[in-house]
């Protein structure tokens, strides 16, 4: 059995996918299975994974009609036997050595998860990669010790992601933790991120980086501005997950709340302007019915957050016009603070 499966979902990928892949039959960790979904790309993506699976018999190619990143990942979790489980986005990379160091952790703590920092990057026109830190606490607690998120809540509101980290996959198939599979939907990761916290007991953050999660793909979902409702959709799936758990739901309804509406404003700023209008108004109409089922709590948001989220609950519109405004004046507060920065070495 391999220590760690890897599943690639690939779509239409083909610039980014020959330094994934290398990155991945790379890996130090050579007890490797590398499952690579190939979810109807119509470019020349499969040819290279294709060559992939000639060279190296740890890579397997599923290839299937266009259906979506959840399908396309849930048919990889179904094909999957190592021990643990990672993601790779095929637009992405990953330090060599990051599933020997992660499974070797996995392995002497006794984790369902163990997750790791990571990088945000673009290419430059020179072909230079431009790379930010990521600390997924970004007040530096919770790292390097066994957490059960039912009694520390504080790691839902950790960067969210599912790829910066291994699964183990008895832990998956035990509460068969899937992604959504709405058609044509987006953010599905959302789902099984909430999922195995909610339902992990051991869960272990390391604060050294790995992944290399690229920001300059024109046809990454979080570039996309025609799916307006996909995170609605996304978030209506985990709560039917909750339902599924009265226990989990009690516990973890609050947060649940806290993620939805936080991803709601990021949602809201993403869309094109011209659906800004409509969205504040479900937006209103999901508030209102959270608040009447005691689901908001204001201690899980900060100050500016909960502001937002009463103006909306009271008047929509009138809220769309203030968070405009406010975005207006700390953007020319920032500006204000570049100008005090250093310009040609010298300050003005």
């Amino acid at each position: 059995m391999a220590k760690v499966s890897i599943i690639v979902p690939t779509y239409n990928v083909e610039q980014y996918l020959t330094q994934c892949m290398e990155s991945i039959v790379g890996q130090t960790l050579r007890e490797l299975e590398i499952i690579c979904v190939n979810d109807g790309s119509t470019d020349g993506s499969l040819d290279i994974l294709r060559q992939y699976e000639k060279k190296d018999a740890r890579v397997i190619v599923i290839d299937k009609k266009n259906e979506g990143y959840g399908c396309a990942m849930n048919d990889g979790l179904a094909k999957a036997t190592g021990e643990y489980i990672g993601i790779v986005e095929p637009d992405d990379f990953v330090d060599l050595h990051m599933y020997e160091d992660l499974y070797r952790i996995a392995k002497e703590k006794d984790l369902d998860i163990v997750k790791a920092d990571f990088y945000r990057f673009v290419c430059n026109k020179k072909g230079e990669f431009l790379k930010t830190y990521e600390a997924l606490s970004k007040d530096g607690t919770g790292y390097n010790k066994v957490i059960d998120p039912k009694s520390n809540d504080r790691i839902f509101r950790y960067i969210l992601n599912t790829w910066s980290g291994i699964y183990r996959r008895s832990f998956i198939e035990k509460y068969h933790i899937r992604h959504n599979t709405t058609p044509g939907a987006s953010f599905q990761d959302n789902g099984f991120w909430f999922q195995t916290f909610c339902l992990a007991e051991r869960v272990y953050f390391v604060n050294k980086p790995y992944y290399m999660n690229r920001r300059d793909n024109p046809n990454s979902s979080v570039k996309s501005r025609e799916k307006v409702y996909c995170m609605n959709e996304e978030y209506r799936f985990i709560y039917d997950f909750l339902n599924r758990y009265p226990e989990l739901k009690s516990r973890f309804i609050k947060v649940y709340s806290m993620q939805r509406f936080r991803n709601y404003f990021t949602t809201y700023n993403r869309i094109d302007k011209k659906f800004r209008k409509e969205y504040l108004k479900i937006m209103s109409d999901e508030l209102k019915e959270a608040d009447l089922k005691h689901e908001l709590d204001q201690e899980y948001f900060t100050p500016l957050e909960w502001e937002k989220i009463t103006r909306i609950m009271k008047d929509p519109s009138a809220a769309g016009k203030w968070m405009a405004a406010s975005m207006a004046a700390r953007r020319a507060k920032q500006m204000l603070r570049d100008l005090r920065r250093v310009v040609n070495g010298k300050r003005i």
